[in-house]
């Protein structure tokens, strides 16, 4: 079991630290709901260092990286991110990232922890042109400081003005006390604030800095367990659950990242998927009746036969009821259409509702 270098202070905090893709991470510190909602009305830090950083660099660097991600990486100038996935050869998806523009012929992509020596072996297998790539993973840590009152909390930290750096823009500077911090506007909360990128050597001074800035705006340190709480109320995929090697981006809703205006791995099938439209699709539901639904849950029709299963599911604390996403045949995907999830011997009444569940 690996640590970041924050696990022990994790602890002395009383975190409950459990093992996730092979990290030991903290799950929660007060409580799922008291994290969740410090997050959606004030500020939080999560230390999710867990995550995978490659640099792909050199003149054939962008060339690389259009062949092996959906996006179009191309519209990023220097100093923006832009969400991205991975498809396989099968019409499956591999990972999902965002992709930083660093410098003119320097990228970082930032990948999920479980999929980091799964991603980087996919990436070298297509680089057959020579780009220069790197695993900064063990060397980097990322904190994501997440609420509608981050900016205000954490501006104290940088000499640049974070309010002007637009959703999926970033700077490098000074931050904490630290020069050349990726100060990003970035996150899986939809609550807006940042993620931070910095050497392990330097993740201690910024995480004590940020909770010594932010004790005036009710900042708490927040688990892994809100984290999933947060992303899931704004309908965000999360890799493993709602999105897999088996699972196609048109079908996850993500036909959005997928730009045909380029070849990609895979892109002439993806491109047919959409056309013809996909024989299921990812739904977002709301349950009309008390119950939670979990992950592996049975979707039902109305006479109990089984036409999917849950993919990610929650009582969501926003929302104060059952919430989740999972895939059906397109017929049932439409919106306001009723379909029921068994929750133990009982088929619980749900409504496919639009997304996000979270409305600000």
């Amino acid at each position: 079991m690996k640590n970041t270098a924050l696990s022990t202070t994790h602890e002395a905090l009383g975190a409950k630290m459990v093992p996730f893709a092979g990290y030991n991470m903290p799950v929660q510190y007060e409580g799922v709901n008291i994290e969740h909602e410090t997050v959606r009305n004030a500020v939080g830090v999560f230390d999710v260092s867990h995550m995978g950083e490659f640099l792909i660099e050199g003149e054939h660097a962008l060339e690389l990286i259009q062949k092996v991600s959906s996006n179009d990486a191309s519209k990023l100038t220097i100093g923006k991110a832009q969400y991205s996935c991975l498809p396989n050869d099968d019409g499956g998806i591999v990972d999902d990232l965002i992709i930083y523009r660093i410098k003119e012929n320097t990228y970082l992509l930032v990948v999920n922890a479980s999929n980091i020596e799964k991603d980087w072996n996919w990436i070298q297998s297509k680089n057959n042109i020579g780009a220069t790539m790197r695993d900064l993973s063990e060397d980097y840590s990322l904190l994501a400081i997440q609420g509608p009152k981050a900016i205000e909390a954490m501006q104290s930290l940088t000499s640049h003005d974070l309010s002007a750096i637009n959703f999926y823009n970033f700077v490098v500077g000074d931050f904490a006390g630290i020069e050349h911090v990726i100060i990003s506007a970035t996150g899986y909360t939809g609550s807006g604030g940042f993620e931070i990128y910095c050497k392990n050597s330097e993740v201690k001074q910024i995480w004590d800095k940020v909770l010594e800035a932010g004790s005036d705006f009710g900042i708490k340190p927040i688990g892994l367990a809100a984290r999933d709480t947060l992303r899931l109320e704004m309908g965000y995929c999360l890799y493993g659950n709602d999105i897999n090697d088996t699972t196609s981006p048109i079908e996850a809703g993500l036909s959005w990242i997928c730009k045909f205006s380029k070849s990609f791995t895979n892109s002439e099938a993806l491109e047919e998927e959409k056309r013809r439209t996909p024989e299921r699709k990812l739904i977002a539901f709301e349950l009309d009746e008390r119950g939670i639904p979990r992950q592996g849950y049975d979707i039902v029709d109305g006479n109990g036969n089984k036409i999917g299963e849950v993919t990610s599911g929650t009582m969501s604390p926003s929302l104060g009821k059952g919430i989740g996403l999972g895939y059906v045949p397109t017929v049932f995907s439409d919106v306001n259409s009723k379909i029921n999830i068994q929750i133990r011997k009982n088929a619980v009444p749900a409504t496919v509702v639009k997304l996000p569940f979270y409305k600000k």
